[in-house]
């Protein structure tokens, strides 16, 4: 814990008492506190690099028939509703209820054979490749944890690894990403979640710190304070770090969407934190600010869009959703193109497996691990393609199934990390980042 005093007979005009300090705890790192992690990624001789990953999770398992592998010719009872749309390469058709994507197809890539997933409803296999029964009993590290350990931090006021998911009802949904056997210096900080609530003012609610004006004015007068006593030379060189990272405006200024383009802003649409059921909630925002995060440094950012976990009204839902996640993330992927970011960060979204072919009495689709589908984009990668086909009513693979594993191989790639590369665990045992290391040749 380290705890920053201001000057004892200094009184502020907005009611802070004369020895105000900013108290930092644990920043959602599981109460380790912020020194002793930079010491820690200090002993692991980390590098630098400027590549990233904008992980999208779909929490409850989107429909693949209904978004990118819809069967106009399958029965009616396969089928569904929805109508393919053309998009702007040709012979590549996606839902009706998603044309902003459409039109950009030649930015994307459509993966219709993932394979590997358990019925499992948690976010696990989408942020380390293996399902929650083996990634808990393994304690198998997050990518992003992973891209903490290997490269560290771009910026040392940056975190490297970011989680915007928030709370949620069902409680495995919004994991932002376990550092496992990495340890607690290489977990999320969670700026939507304890993140917040372990940066306290004292005399000031949690409803003032939500406001940025009265926060950035602490942190400002804070170091204007320990500057003019000169406390600060005397701290260590890791506890001065963590000051940095803490009184820094570069990643409050990436988490203020107020400070934006408002025409960029109206590009990803307006979202809402209210959660979706014990899901996620809508909120586009979070699409803007992880672009705005991985600009400003951070190698990792995970966010959870929505609730998909359809068993009935699966239409009228998807109807709501989908244009919602059509806005969000083809603002996104543009914004990336247009600061030339495209080559450097890699986005993928998808959720932990697929929906039922057949749909119920209920006009729902159930679970179905037997195959679902992933978008990626960006990472330098070879876009405008469909990988993978299933057969005539969407249940199994029919042509290249594609692991899990397999996009983590290639994201490591994309990163300049071997997927071969072995980090030891709690026992001291090599573990390799994925067992399958198959790289998706089509994209490189």
């Amino acid at each position: 814990m380290l705890t920053i005093y201001g000057a004892r007979q200094r009184e502020f005009c907005d009611g802070l008492t004369r020895r105000s300090f900013l108290r930092i705890g644990s920043l959602a790192l599981g109460g380790l506190c912020l020194p002793d992690l930079l010491r820690a990624e200090a002993r692991a001789g980390i590098g630098h690099s400027h590549k990233a990953i904008i992980m999208v999770f779909l929490p409850g398992g989107p429909p693949h028939l209904d978004m990118f592998d819809l069967k106009p010719e399958a029965p009616a009872e396969i089928r569904g509703p929805f109508k393919p749309i053309r998009t702007n390469v040709p012979g590549i058709e996606i839902c009706e209820h998603m044309p902003r994507l459409a039109a950009m197809a030649d930015k994307l890539i459509f993966i219709r054979t993932i394979v590997g997933a358990r019925d499992e409803h948690a976010s696990d296999q989408c942020l380390c490749g293996y399902p929650m029964s083996i990634a808990r009993r393994q304690k198998r590290p997050a990518l992003g944890a992973v891209l903490s350990k290997l490269l560290g931090p771009v910026d040392k006021s940056v975190p490297p690894f970011v989680g915007l998911a928030p709370t949620m009802g069902h409680r495995p949904w919004a994991n932002p990403g376990d550092p496992g056997y990495l340890g607690r210096p290489h977990a999320p900080f969670q700026p939507m979640g304890p993140g917040l609530a372990d940066m306290q003012l004292e005399g000031v609610t949690l409803d003032r710190l939500a406001d940025r004006k009265v926060l950035l004015r602490a942190f400002d007068r804070m170091r204007r304070d320990i500057d003019a006593t000169g406390d600060i030379e005397g701290m260590d060189a890791f506890t001065q770090r963590a000051l940095d990272v803490l009184t820094s405006n570069k990643l409050l200024h990436a988490l203020d969407i107020e400070k934006e383009d408002p025409r960029i802003r109206e590009r990803y649409g307006r979202g809402s934190l209210k959660n979706v059921d014990d899901g996620g909630p809508c909120y586009n925002e979070h699409f803007l600010m992880a672009r705005r995060l991985v600009e400003a440094g951070v190698r990792c950012v995970t966010l959870a869009f929505g609730r998909w976990d359809y068993h009935g009204n699966n239409f009228g839902q998807c109807k709501e959703r989908l244009p919602k996640l059509d806005q969000a993330l083809s603002a996104l992927i543009l914004d990336l193109h247009e600061r030339g970011l495209d080559k450097d960060v890699s986005v993928v979204v998808w959720g932990e497996f697929g929906r039922t072919p057949r749909i119920n009495k209920s006009a729902g689709r159930d679970h179905w691990p037997q195959v679902s589908c992933a978008l990626l984009a960006g990472g330098g990668m070879r876009t405008g393609q469909v990988i993978g086909q299933t057969n005539r009513y969407g249940e199994v693979p029919k042509e290249r199934p594609v692991h899990f594993q397999h996009v983590f191989a290639t994201l490591y790639h994309n990163l300049g990390i071997d997927p071969g590369t072995t980090l030891l665990d709690h026992n001291g045992r090599p573990m390799y980042l994925v067992d399958d290391r198959e790289l998706i040749r089509e994209v490189l």
